[in-house]
């Protein structure tokens, strides 16, 4: 079962915690996406890092007006990670 991001706030450098729909609580350390390359290039640029949206329609964060984006099922796994 998919969990959409209701809410977001960034809690440190590149560290974002979510709020999931079923209630689910976790912080993502976004730290491993600086290393992929390809579209998580833009993240090197903290602006461009820490103005992310909520797209309401897809349930996950998105960067860039939809540049960038994590899939919802993948921020759950990692927040899920999270101590």
């Amino acid at each position: 079962m998919l969990h959409d991001v209701v809410s977001a706030k960034i809690v440190g450098n590149y560290k974002i915690e979510m709020c999931f729909d079923d209630g689910h609580k976790g912080i993502v350390d976004f730290h491993r996406y600086l290393s992929l390359g390809g579209v998580f290039n833009y993240f090197s640029d903290l602006y461009f890092f820490e103005n992310f949206k909520i797209d309401n329609d897809l349930g996950t964060l998105v960067w860039g007006d939809g540049l960038v984006d994590v899939a919802p099922e993948t921020l759950y796994d990692l927040a899920y990670a999270s101590p």
